[in-house]
This record gives structure tokens, C-alpha cells and sequence, in this order.
């Protein structure tokens, strides 16, 4: 019995963003992607044809995974102090447990998008403009500071992803070998203290 599609692709997709992260797409190769699932070259070409449709899928995959995020935390039905804490913990849970995908997603967005700019442009896009209706209400509400919603959440996203863009930075300046669990608890108060807004402020 062959391995469930299901599974089969996570691996894949799970191998691909390990090799494109270290390479970048120009120096990765399907035999290596292979090589690093532990699976035939074949068995990939039946999933995904070429190696651009496989990067494609690699950085659509990170980009849903924060949009679920943001759909799942930023709501109106919930007040800005717990709906940005819930969200801000779960960004940077998932920088720390995919930093590879994260940077993966950097080197993209630096290389000027070649690959998602349709993607990013379309889909992304339409995804979070209901975001700044919610940034708004909170902003109506007093409970953070008024500000582009834009702006706010590219800020949010920075913050929380540089976590994982940047730890070797980070990691130096701190002296340590790795980011540990306190840190990340750290982090995230430091952003939430910069984004809410303070009681009588």
C-alpha cells in the first residue's frame, strides 16, 4: 500500500522548504528536495510537475498558515488586548517552530516577489482587507493607538517575524546559541506593550 497523498505531500512540502531556505531556488533541485524527503525524484513529479510550481506551493503553504492565524485572533468580537495577544503568541510560536519557512518567505520578498507577486497581489490582499475594518474598531474603542490599519499590521508582522528572519542577529547581541522559551515570552509582551493601547492613556 502506497503512502496516503496527504502525507506524501506534507513530507514533500515539509523537505522542499528546508532545501529552498538553504539554497534559494536557483540553487535547489528536485533530486534534492528527494534526497531530503527520503523519497524517489518520481514521487515528487507526480505531486508537483516542475520545481517552480513546488517553490510556489512551499511559500503559498507559509503565507495561509499566517493568514490563518490572523483570521483565527483578529476578530472584532473579541477585544484588542486578547485578540492581539493570542495572535502575536501564535506568530511567534510559529517563527520558532519554522524559522526555515520564514526566512524562505524573506528571501523571496527581497528577491522583489518574482515567484508570489500575483499571489500577494490577488489572494493576500483580499484576504486581509477586512483586517483594517477590525484595526479600525479597535482604534474607535480606545484600545490601541490610532494609526494607518495598513501600517499596523505590516508593523505587527515585522515584529513578530523578525524572530525568525533575524535570529543569528539576535542570538549574537544576546550571546546565546539559541533563543529559548524565555525569550520568546519576552518578545511577545514587548510587542503587545508597543501595540496596545495603555488603560487612561
Amino acid at each position: 500500500m502506497g503512502v496516503p497523498r496527504e502525507i506524501a505531500v506534507v513530507t514533500i512540502l515539509e523537505a522542499a522548504q528546508r532545501i529552498f531556505s538553504e539554497h534559494g531556488f536557483s540553487g535547489a533541485s528536485i533530486a534534492a528536495v528527494a534526497r531530503e524527503a527520503g523519497i524517489p525524484k518520481a514521487n515528487i513529479h507526480y505531486y508537483f510537475s516542475n520545481k517552480e510550481i513546488l517553490y510556489q506551493e512551499v511559500l503559498r503553504q507559509t503565507v495561509q498558515e499566517w493568514l490563518n492565524d490572523c483570521q483565527t485572533w483578529l476578530r472584532t468580537d473579541s477585544s484588542a488586548s486578547t485578540a492581539l495577544r493570542g495572535y502575536v503568541v501564535s506568530k511567534l510560536a510559529f517563527s520558532r517552530a519554522n524559522p526555515h519557512a520564514s526566512r524562505l518567505f524573506a528571501h523571496e520578498i527581497l528577491g522583489g516577489a518574482r515567484y508570489l507577486g500575483n499571489y500577494l497581489a490577488t489572494t493576500l490582499r483580499e484576504a486581509i482587507m477586512p483586517l483594517h475594518k477590525t484595526f479600525e474598531i479597535w482604534m474607535d474603542r480606545g484600545e490601541i493607538p490610532k494609526s494607518e490599519p495598513g501600517h499596523f499590521l505590516f508593523c505587527l508582522w515585522a515584529m513578530t517575524q523578525w524572530y525568525a528572519d533575524m535570529q543569528p542577529q539576535i542570538t549574537a547581541i544576546l550571546g546565546k546559541e539559541a533563543l529559548e522559551e524565555e525569550d520568546f515570552d519576552a518578545a511577545a509582551e514587548t510587542i503587545l506593550s508597543l501595540t496596545l493601547r495603555s488603560v487612561g492613556s
